[in-house]
C-alpha cells in the first residue's frame, strides 16, 4: 500500500526516531481524516531495515493507547530499544528504511495440536501469537516471506518464545491477526 496515509506513519516514525536522536524534527502535515484516526486506539509494529537486513523491530499486539501515540513510542524503541541490536547511531538514520505494521485485534484460535494449527493459518495472511504461560512471541506476517513452511515457522516461533523448537504442550495458546503493512519506498531519500 502506498499514498498518503502510508507516508504519514512511516513519516512519523521517521520523526520520531530523528527527535529521539536529537536531530531537528519536522513533523509531517496531517490531513483531518489522518489526524482522527492517529487519535483513535491502535496498535503498530515499526521495523527497521538497513541494507535489507532487519536493524530493530519494536510493536504491540493490541490497541490500548491512541495509534499516535503507539507508532511514535515502537519507532523509538525499535531504534534505541530492540535488544537485540545496539542502539541506532546517528549516522546510520539515512541507511535504514522503516516499515509500519497496523495490527487488527487478535483473534484466538481453537487449536489442540500443531497440526490443527498449520490447517488454520493463512500462510502469508496471519501474524501470529503463540504463547505458553508467560512465554509468549509474535511473528508479523511479513515473516512467511522467509519462513514459507508453516512446520518451520512454528519452530521458530516456538524458539523466539523461548520454548524447544518441537516442544507442543496442549496449553499453548494461538491467536492470529492481520496488518496493514506500509514501507519507504527504496530506503529513506
Amino acid at each position: 500500500m502506498s499514498g498518503g496515509w502510508g507516508e504519514t506513519l512511516t513519516g512519523m516514525a521517521r520523526t520520531a526516531i530523528a527527535e529521539a536522536l536529537g536531530l531537528p524534527a519536522v513533523w509531517p502535515d496531517i490531513s483531518t481524516s489522518d489526524e482522527q484516526r492517529l487519535s483513535e486506539p491502535g496498535a503498530a509494529f515499526v521495523t527497521l531495515k538497513r541494507q535489507g537486513r532487519l536493524r530493530g523491530c519494536i510493536g504491540s499486539l493490541e490497541a490500548t493507547r491512541p495509534l499516535r501515540e503507539d507508532l511514535t513510542r515502537n519507532a523509538v524503541a525499535a531504534a534505541l530499544h530492540d535488544p537485540r541490536f545496539l542502539p541506532l547511531m546517528v549516522s546510520e538514520l539515512d541507511e535504514v528504511s522503516i516499515e509500519v505494521s497496523l495490527l487488527s485485534r487478535p483473534q484466538s484460535l481453537d487449536v489442540h495440536s500443531e497440526s490443527e494449527t498449520i490447517i488454520a493459518l493463512r500462510p502469508g495472511l496471519d501474524g501470529v501469537i503463540l504463547s505458553l504461560g508467560m512465554q509468549r512471541a509474535t511473528f508479523l506476517p511479513q515473516v512467511w516471506e522467509e519462513l514459507r513452511d508453516p512446520r518451520e515457522f512454528l519452530a521458530q516461533l516456538r524458539h523466539k518464545a523461548g520454548l524447544a523448537t518441537d516442544c507442543w504442550d496442549p496449553a499453548i495458546e494461538v491467536s492470529v491477526y492481520t496488518v496493514e503493512h506500509f514501507s519507504e519506498v527504496d530506503g529513506h531519500e
